[in-house]
């Protein structure tokens, strides 16, 4: 298939995964579908157990064992899951990378830094020892790393944790990926370097042009630095939408209600956070209609009915709600304006 400049670099449709447990099968990502564009940074948020890593996984060919997919995941034209193993296994790593949540964990402990960064570009651009190892410098100098000699001669226990994650964005970048996942990419730093972090992702992905999915739990990572968002539920899509109208005016429940529980620089001292009370539905056994009725304030009879469908209510702002949030500014039945 012809790649337009405009037609979306990764298409997820219809996606489901589920793992198999000794409890029986979670469906932990059910009917999923979105889109990315070139150069385009699309933030995933959501609860622990919503199903974004699942997601990221599934893209990446990662689920674990006694698991599988269904639905499509057609990057740049092609079905990755109706290609071959090896076919597959061209595209991972060079023109879709990883950034994982521990660079701790996802980087060889024994392999000096500089074996990690050339490998990859070795076996999927064909280029020299030498040749890698200057683009291993130039990497590291892009992405922060002081003194990049002597770091590429250092395992990763020598270096802090700031400079590991460092590490690992110039491996995911080094082979000029299309796109980029990056799953929770500062969970395991201090609050001082994720902010360095996240912001050094953002300006290389817009630098280079790079499609990126910033996957997190935590809303202040993907405001100010993504295109749009998609807030996840329970394995199910509840909103997607430009960055700036999700966060302006969140229109599913369950986005207003996190967003209701962040606290503000506003707020008066002492004032009691809204929290959402319950906890997420097992996954095993999910209720039919929405997943989110259950510790929903709002929720009527319609709500335990099969689905709800994403709908769309602008061009860009996609929610499942039987009960929408209104709309800044729109009129009650009763003909006031409210606010949300």
């Amino acid at each position: 298939m012809h790649h337009t400049a405009r037609a979306p670099v990764l298409e997820v449709r219809n996606l489901r995964a589920h793992i198999g447990t000794p409890r029986g099968v979670v469906r932990a990502v059910d009917d999923v579908s979105l889109t990315i564009g070139p150069a385009q940074a699309l933030g995933v948020v959501g609860e622990s157990g919503s199903g974004k890593s699942v997601m990221a996984k599934a893209i990446m060919g990662m689920l674990p064992g006694r698991s599988g997919c269904s639905g499509e995941i057609v990057f740049q034209g092609q079905n990755l899951l109706a290609l071959s193993p090896k076919e597959r296994a061209k595209i991972w790593g060079s023109r879709i990378s990883m950034v994982f949540q521990d660079p701790g964990r996802s980087l060889n402990p024994v392999v000096r830094v500089e074996r990690q960064l050339t490998e990859g570009m070795r076996r999927h651009l064909g280029i020299s020892r030498s040749e890698a190892r200057s683009r291993a410098l130039e990497l590291l100098t892009e992405v922060g790393v002081p003194d990049p000699e002597r770091r590429l001669r250092c395992y990763p226990h020598e270096l802090s944790g700031g400079m590991r994650q460092r590490v690992m964005i110039a491996i995911a970048l080094a082979c000029r990926p299309d796109l980029v996942i990056a799953d929770e990419p500062t969970t395991a730093l201090d609050v001082t370097v994720q902010r360095q972090i996240l912001d050094l992702l953002r300006r290389l992905q817009q630098d280079r042009g790079t499609a990126l999915m910033l996957i997190s739990h935590d809303l202040a990572v993907v405001a100010g630095r993504t295109d749009r968002t998609a807030v996840m539920y329970a394995g199910r899509l509840a909103e997607v939408g430009s960055t700036d109208s999700v966060f302006a005016a969140p229109r599913h429940q369950y986005t207003h209600a996190l967003l209701g529980a962040v606290p503000t620089l506003d707020h008066k001292r002492h004032t009691p956070l809204r929290l959402i009370t319950g906890t997420l539905p097992d996954p095993i056994a999910p209720p039919d209609g929405c997943r989110f009725a259950p510790r929903c304030t709002s929720a009527q009879a319609s709500c335990t009915e099969p689905g709800p469908e994403m709908t769309p209510l602008a061009e860009d702002h996609h929610i499942a709600c039987c009960v929408p949030v209104s709309a800044p500014g729109a009129p009650t039945a009763g003909g006031e304006r409210v606010g949300r």
